[in-house]
């Protein structure tokens, strides 16, 4: 599934539960955290566009280190330690982590058939087995396309009865910004929530 996608699922989950704005933050952060080792498509780009030999870093650890059981503790123990509410908080980085995974399964085929995108669970310790689904649908399939329109407007939904949104994760400014016209639009009745 999308890295956006993913964040917004992350926030519905967290959203589910009373926590702190940061503990929210925990369980919201999660949810994107298994692709970070993506980041080595930033390091082949760079090299690329500086005229440098040509690197396979996405290709060779995406999908091989944060999409893993070892990441998520790693990720839900730095959560326990860091949050409000340690062991609620961890559970759910917990269970956002996982529906990250579960996420991939379902949604991230490439364009072939056979180009299923596989979790291999237990890595760095084993390689074997990997989690897949011989049924999984294309990245760019209506289901994720539907997921994440939902899941948008879920989050419009709650901005305005809530007077937060996904955004606030980047620009407290930007997200009363967007409230504010959400508010305006669908409920003029309501104040901004600062």
């Amino acid at each position: 599934m999308h890295v956006v996608t993913h964040l917004l699922a992350g926030w519905a989950l967290a959203e589910g539960f009373s926590l702190t704005p940061r503990d929210r933050a925990w369980v919201t952060w999660a949810s994107v955290a298994p692709d970070l080792d993506g980041a080595g498509l930033l390091i082949d780009w760079g090299g690329k566009l500086l005229g440098r030999p040509e690197t396979a870093y996405y290709e060779t650890w995406h999908h091989a280190l944060g999409h893993s059981g070892a990441a998520a503790l790693l990720f839900a123990a730095l959560a326990c330690a860091l949050a409000r509410e340690h062991v609620k908080t961890a559970a759910l980085v917990l269970l956002s982590y996982h529906l990250h995974l579960l996420g991939d399964i379902l949604g991230s085929r490439g364009s072939s058939p056979i180009d299923i995108w596989t979790v291999p669970y237990f890595s760095p310790f084993a390689g074997l087995p990997v989690l897949s689904w011989s049924g999984q649908w294309p990245l760019t399939s209506w289901q994720n396309t539907g997921i994440t329109v939902l899941l948008m407007g879920w989050a419009c939904v709650l901005a305005v009865q809530r007077g937060y949104s996904p955004l606030g994760l980047f620009s407290a400014r930007a997200d009363a910004a967007f409230v504010g016209a959400l508010r305006k639009r669908f409920a003029p009745s309501r104040q901004p929530e600062y």
